[in-house]
């Protein structure tokens, strides 16, 4: 059966204690969580002292499916194709997989990496494998499913280089977003073919061109989509993701 979430990140202006009453309200499975806006965890203390910090979340008495974790402080920050940033990173995997561990977290979601200066498309995505390849047995030794997000303007502008990702990293697993595909002029048949690779799944609509519209005025066609989903025998959350951030004009 296909479970309900909803990203903490969607409401800038509610306390993580209020998106967790929100998703009750609204009868939702769980609440995604990450370090953006009023709803966001703190960083640095989560990396300090996992299991104690997943203490002080546990009395929100919620399901927490999923774990955003940026390495840095924005996209481009220590970000997965930099090879400079690979040890720090890998080094933060251990902690991270400590207090999803604690707080019952099955997924953790990270962005695949950028193509920073100086590099080809090819060469971030070589980094990018190195460093999952690091990332993703750690992360699986303690029974913490990592995936990756495609999106725009990051290093996976395709589902070819999507597909190939997984391919390359043994384990790793998909946040599949199809706005993030139709924004980039892919067809919805054209990224159907990720939903075997998906753990984890971002619902909102979308066409081309605009990452974020409204239902009515969007191309997906989520009957199609959830049937695929079903098709292939999935298992995991979708995520209701609207947001409201100045990134790609979704406000």
């Amino acid at each position: 059966m296909i479970k309900t979430t909803v990203t903490s990140w969607s409401f800038p202006c509610l306390t993580l204690q209020e998106v967790v009453g929100l998703a009750k309200a609204l009868d939702l499975g769980g609440v995604d969580l990450s370090y953006f806006y009023k709803s966001g965890l703190d960083k640095n203390r989560l990396l300090a002292d996992p299991e104690g910090y997943a203490e002080t979340l546990k009395p929100l008495q919620q399901r927490f499916p999923c774990l955003y974790h940026l390495f840095g402080d924005d996209l481009h920050d220590r970000n997965i194709a930099d090879a400079s940033c690979r040890k720090k990173n890998t080094a933060d995997i251990e902690a991270l997989a400590r207090f999803c561990k604690a707080l019952d977290i099955g997924q953790l979601m990270l962005l695949p990496g950028m193509v920073n200066a100086g590099q080809t498309r090819r060469q971030a995505f070589d980094c990018a494998v190195d460093a999952l390849n690091a990332i993703v047995p750690i992360a699986r030794d303690q029974g913490l499913q990592v995936s990756v997000e495609p999106h725009v303007h990051g290093l996976l502008e395709s589902p070819t280089l999507a597909r190939q990702l997984v391919d390359a990293v043994p384990g790793l697993g998909l946040t599949l977003d199809y706005a993030h595909l139709v924004c980039l002029g892919f067809t919805q048949e054209e990224i159907d073919p990720l939903v075997p690779a998906a753990v984890h799944v971002h619902l909102r609509q979308a066409r081309a061109g605009v990452l974020q519209e409204k239902l009515r005025h969007g191309t997906i066609n989520f009957h199609a989509m959830l049937g695929e989903l079903q098709g292939a025998g999935y298992q995991g959350y979708v995520a209701y993701e609207y947001v409201h951030q100045d990134y790609m004009n979704t406000l």
